[in-house]
Order: C-alpha cells, then structure tokens, then sequence
C-alpha cells in the first residue's frame, strides 16, 4: 500500500482491506462548488479510485471564499478543469473524471449507473430532488448535504432506506429559501458540512462505522452546536423521472427564457442587482434598481410599460417580480438570470 495512506491504515477496524475498497471504488460528486471543495480532495487524499464530477458552472470571483478548490487564476474557467487540476496534484493515482455538463432528467440514471456512490453537493432544491430520485431508480447509495448562512445538513440514503423526500416530501415554494447569492454564507460552515458529507462516503465505502441513514445531522455554527433528526420511510418510491424545474415552482407559465428575452423588443429591463455586479456584466438598457431599493423606486415606475427584472440566478427577481406585480405593474422575470442569458444567448459576457 502507498505510503501516503499509512496514518489511515493503522485506524482500528480500517487496515489494507478498507483502503483497497476505497481504491476499487466509483463515486460520482454532483457539484464542484462549495461542498465540493470539501469532498472531492477529501476523497482523492483518501484514495477513493475513481471520482467523477459533474458541473457546467464556470468559476467566479465571488466562489473564492468557500470554494477553495480553485484559486483566484481559475475563475472565467469551468470548474470541473481546476477540480480535475487539484486532485490530480492532491493524488496522482486517482482516476478523474469531468463530466462539464449539467445533471439532468436526460442524463442522471446513466450517470448514476456508471458509479457506485453518489455524492449530491448541488445548491438547488430541483437538483437535490432529482439527484435523490435517480439515486432510487438506479438502487445507488446517495449522501447529500446542503448549507444556508451559518447552518447545515447532511444525510445519507441507501437502498430501500428513508430518504429525502421522506424528510422533505414538497419543496419549498421558489424564492422562500435564500441561497448563497442573496442570503451569503458562511464558507467554514460549507467546510464541515462537506467534511461530514465525505466522512459518510468513507464509512458507506468501507463498512466502518454506523451510516447517518434515516438521520440527519445539523450544524449551527454560530452555537457551534449539532443536532440530530431521526426520520422514517414515509414516501412511495418513484419509478421515474420528472419535470424537476416545474416540480419547484421554478419555471412559471409567464416566466422570460433568455431566448425569449433575445427577440422582446419593447419590455423594460430591471437588473435588481448591486452596483458591483453591474460593473462585471450588464444586459444593455437595462435599470439598475437593487432589490434593496425597488420598494421605493417604484413610483418612479411608468405603469404603461411592460417590466422584466432580472439578478444573478433568478432568486432575487422572483422576489422584484412579487413587489411590481403587488404595486399593479405588469412584469415578469428573465428564468435563470443573467447567468442563463451568458450561457444560452451571449456566451462572450463576462461570468462571476
């Protein structure tokens, strides 16, 4: 055995037969963001074989301060390339593998197929649930954690086991949860929670241990404080895929695509952004009303026009699209934000 495994193989109950599980196995990791950057060079220093990594997302300044396996030389680069780079230099024998495209209904159960572990560190409630669906249909143990400011979680999911929607049988309505763009973050609580989530892929892979199956565990940083949730099988299993989007409430019959939004030719754009982000990349005529100032702009509004705000991701503008529409303007808001309009439209503006 190498060298470099030498402080794990003396652990009581490990030795050469739980490092060689690690070195047979296939795990697959959705997300190269911030719960990646704890799992992914925890499980390439450990000697887990095999680690694919799915993302399309690009690299941006604004990642840096949790997303620490890339530097600041990485960003307007897709992550999947400087994850690859650093696991490669964290461990060399480690086969990596970059899949830089986005987990889909199209594409998550052959993904999934080809591993025997998954590893949901996705940012979104659509992903999530798709991730935990899939992982049902192909019978493929799934740990998945997610983190929100100063607090988070992490569970795992085997076979025929309890599993995510038996802890969250509906989502949340689009908007009412802040992710790390309008509500921030943390970065060390994004550190332990991935340091868990990584544990759990250690104990699945080599038997130690006792799994967090059918429990959740929750960290609160600010008391620095755990606790822990039991929870029980309650759902019918799926037997397929959906509509995970629409399942979230994130696409709305009267929601902008960036493709739509490229052939409008009289509506008003609101970019409901900060000043900084403007300066990185802007939608040409579009009004910069941050979300914080909309309330009390809107009487400069022109109740004739026709509005689509538009942010980041589209988080904050479902919130600008609830306070125009409650104030009678007619408005909608661009699906994606100006990060869909870089990929779909004008893939040359600046992404961060």
């Amino acid at each position: 055995m190498d060298a470099r495994y030498s402080r794990q193989l003396v652990l009581p109950g490990f030795g050469e037969p739980a490092q060689a599980q690690l070195a047979a196995a296939r795990v697959l990791v959705i997300g190269a963001g911030g719960l990646g950057s704890a799992v992914l060079p925890a499980l390439a220093a450990a000697g887990v074989g095999a680690i694919g990594i799915v993302d399309d997302d690009l690299v941006e300044l604004s990642n840096l301060h949790r997303q620490t396996i890339h530097g600041t030389e990485d960003v307007g680069n897709f992550k999947t390339t400087s994850a690859v780079e650093s696991l490669r230099a964290i461990n060399p024998g480690v086969t990596v593998m970059p899949f830089e495209q986005r987990l889909t209904s199209q594409n998550a159960l052959d993904l999934f197929s080809q591993f025997d572990l998954i590893v949901d560190g996705s940012d979104n409630f659509a992903t999530r649930y798709l991730a935990a669906d899939a992982a049902t249909i192909t019978q493929t143990p799934i740990v998945w954690g997610a983190v929100s400011q100063y607090g988070g979680q992490a569970s795992v999911t085997v076979p025929g086991g309890p599993g995510y929607r038996d802890l969250f049988p509906t989502p949340p309505p689009a908007g009412s949860v802040e992710n790390c763009e309008s509500g921030g973050v943390l970065p060390t609580t994004v550190a332990v929670i991935g340091s868990i989530m990584a544990t759990e892929v250690i104990k699945l892979l080599t038997g130690i241990g006792t799994p967090l199956v059918g429990r959740v565990s929750t960290y609160d940083a600010l008391s620095g404080r755990f606790r822990e949730l039991e929870f029980e099988r309650s759902s019918e299993p799926v037997s397929e895929l959906i509509d995970y989007a629409a399942f979230c409430g994130l696409v709305q019959s009267d929601d902008v695509t960036p493709v739509q939004l490229s052939t409008m030719q009289s509506a008003q754009l609101i970019d409901v952004r900060e000043q900084w982000e403007a300066e990185i990349a802007f939608l040409p005529g579009a009004l910069l009303v941050p979300l914080s100032t909309l309330q009390g702009a809107i009487a400069r509004l022109d109740p004739r026009e026709e509005y689509v705000v538009y942010c980041h991701h589209g988080v904050r503008s479902q919130h600008a699209l609830a306070i125009l529409r409650d104030a009678g303007l007619r408005a909608r808001h661009l699906a994606g934000g100006i990060d869909a309009w870089a990929r779909e439209v004008d893939t040359s503006m600046a992404r961060y």
